[in-house]
């Protein structure tokens, strides 16, 4: 004979002001299971007409579904009690034991290779494989040891016209809002340095038969979505990566969590949630409405916010005064690791990132502005400057020099010295070759030459023909070379029969300077500066001129295109500040691909100085800068304080 299960019901009196700590410690309470039940209430009586219920329910007896046939049962109870007689509810087709039996029928076997749960088990394997241990997003406070799980919420709410463009975009990708949403939410966290592999988290109902819908348990499972970001996607495309994986994951919803994750076995911590650390829920589902006869009933919020995850983005669609439809979006976060303002800002610009994408959705992902008005004002304040922007373009300003002094020396380099008729001529006839090619403005040619004068000659080249120069470090481990090469796709790589032979496989076009072939074209081609008109499009200084990958926030290369325009500015700026005449001697020793090399190579170039390419064995010996800067009487050189001997 079963033992008749008591519910743990306490009546508390207390005031206004002691109910707020009351409901934060009642909410905080720790079932346990093995000798309680996951249900306990609490009724606190503020006055004899007013009174507060906290009902808890532990997630092991209930989901958020569960709510409203919950809600149903209890107004049901208190009607039948207030008439002193026995609740008369509805018997039930199912109970959840039945669900537990069938489910576990229709699973089968993992033994089975034939069974669902078998074919469950090896999606997830193959879909997982390779999963970054932790989403390495920037905080604001080092991941402590062990977690407080203490957390907090910041919320937004959107309109109903917004709500409807998002509508709207969804149903013409043929997917759904959560489908939009997680794809706005992955392109905000890569785009805040989360790298391109993005899980997220998500909760499924479970209730795939209509006879479970008035069942009060326990059916959701936790899904692992993972979005790949990479390779420079619009979000209209995105969408429909997030669609595709989605579905497959929906498809295989039923294995539970707890076994994932013992099957796929990742590296465990117990300062982090496994397989994934951000959580994304969308609540479309009526809510529950507790409805007693005789009371007005209203929610009451406790005040507990536990943080079971990094960060939490949860989205509810309700109404507006005017019964139009709206989107409320909250952002809850551990206190360990955000401040509130970091949040906040997190939120504005996945707001951000949301408008952008139905403005316009076939924009690349990686070109969606993050900043807000206001940010975007604020910044402009603190970049205003007294200089004005020149117009004047890259390679006119090194014309111009080299036709001002063609007899001076322009550089001096292990292989060659140069004056600037001779480094200008080379690159003539490089920058028409590539003109000939159709290569202009607005493509990017890769550069991985050694440390020579063609490296030179080659950068001047390809400004000439009004493009965009990548330096690549040949130095790199190949995996960033291949890398910079999938993400910045440029049109050719200008090398060399050894150089290219290191290069990844499937690299660009690569056009081989030393080859006979090309060193005939070469000879071939006029000496002359290429006419402007003779460019594939008019150049202008919005264009881009440069383009460098830094190690970004995480470790993967980020790249950034500096235009004609910013440049020229820039270079004017440090003209005026530290002044650069012809009689001067510049050592050039830094790599090509590091932001500094572009103050070194072009501000002697363009006024009329010597520029003195520091030898490849030299680039790391201090001391040997030191005696090759005095050999040759170098008279400007720029040092990192941790280098001086």
């Amino acid at each position: 004979m079963l033992d008749k299960a008591t519910l743990s019901f306490e009546q508390i009196a207390c005031d206004a002001n002691e109910l707020a700590q009351h409901l934060r410690t009642c909410a905080g309470y720790r079932f346990e299971l093995t000798h309680e039940l996951p249900v306990r209430a609490w009724l606190f009586a503020l006055s004899h007409d007013e009174h507060v219920l906290l009902l808890q329910v532990h997630h092991i007896a209930s989901d958020g579904w569960s709510w409203r046939p919950l809600f149903r049962d209890l107004g049901v109870a208190y009607a039948a009690r207030r008439e002193g007689r026995f609740p008369a509810w509805q018997p039930l087709p199912v109970q959840y034991v039945d669900y537990a039996l069938r489910q576990r029928e229709w699973l089968g076997s993992e033994g089975d290779k034939n069974s669902v749960i078998a074919a469950q088990i090896a999606y997830w394997q193959q879909h997982l494989a390779g999963l970054p241990e932790q989403l390495d997003l920037i905080v604001d406070f080092p991941r402590p040891a062990s977690p407080s799980f203490r957390g907090a919420d910041v919320s937004f709410q959107l309109d109903a016209d917004m709500h409807a463009r998002l509508l709207q975009l969804a149903h013409d990708s043929q997917a759904s809002l959560f489908m939009l949403l997680h794809a706005a939410v992955a392109v905000t966290l890569s785009r805040l340095g989360a790298g391109t592999d993005i899980p997220l988290g998500t909760v499924i109902a479970g209730r795939t038969d209509e006879a479970l819908d008035e069942l009060v348990g326990f059916f959701v499972n936790t899904l692992v979505l993972r979005t790949d970001v990479s390779g420079r996607p619009s979000f209209r495309e995105l969408l429909k990566r997030v669609r595709q994986n989605d579905l497959a994951a929906y498809a295989h919803q039923d294995l539970p969590f707890e076994r994932l994750v013992e099957i796929v076995n990742p590296v465990r911590a117990l300062n982090r949630h496994p397989l994934f650390q951000v959580m994304l829920s969308l609540q479309n589902n009526a809510g529950g409405r507790l409805e007693l006869p005789g009371l007005t009933a209203a929610p009451q919020a406790t005040g507990y916010s536990p943080a079971k995850f990094d960060l939490s983005f949860e989205f509810v669609e309700g109404r507006d005064a005017q019964g139009e439809k709206t989107l409320r979006g909250s952002l809850q976060y551990a206190t360990d690791l955000y401040a509130p303002d970091t949040a906040q800002q997190m939120l504005q610009r996945l707001v951000q990132v949301l408008h952008s994408a139905v403005e316009n959705p076939d924009q690349p992902i990686g070109g969606i502005g993050l900043l807000t008005a206001a940010e975007q004002q604020r910044l402009m304040h603190w970049q205003s400057t007294a200089h004005a922007l020149s117009a004047a373009l890259l390679p006119d300003l090194f014309e111009a020099q080299a036709s001002a002094t063609p007899a001076a020396t322009a550089l001096v380099c292990e292989d060659a010295t140069l004056d600037y008729k001779q480094l200008n001529a080379k690159a003539s006839r490089l920058a028409a070759l590539l003109i000939a090619d159709g290569i202009g403005p607005e493509d990017c040619i890769a550069v991985a030459l050694p440390r020579s004068s063609d490296l030179l000659v080659a950068m001047l080249a390809i400004v000439k023909a009004g493009a965009a120069y990548l330096p690549l470090d040949m130095t790199y481990p190949a995996e960033r070379l291949r890398f910079v090469l999938e993400d910045a796709r440029p049109v050719a790589v200008l090398t060399t029969c050894d150089m290219s032979g290191r290069l990844p496989a499937h690299a660009a076009r690569t056009v081989q300077l030393d080859d006979p072939a090309c060193q005939e074209r070469l000879a071939s081609v006029d000496t002359h500066n290429p006419p402007p008109t003779q460019r594939v499009r008019a150049l202008r200084g919005d264009h881009p001129a440069y383009v460098i990958y830094t190690s970004g926030s995480t470790g993967r290369p980020k790249g950034t295109v500096i235009t004609h325009a910013g440049l020229t500015n820039q270079l004017q700026w440090f003209q005026d500040r530290y002044p650069c005449t012809a009689q001067d001697r510049l050592l050039a020793r830094s790599a090509l691909g590091f932001d500094a090399a572009v103050w070194e190579t072009w501000l002697p170039l363009l006024n009329g100085a010597t520029l003195y390419l520091l030898p490849d064995a030299l680039t790391r010996d201090p001391h040997g800068m030191l005696a090759y800067a005095q050999q040759h009487g170098i008279t400007l050189m720029q040092w990192v304080p941790s280098m001086l001997p």
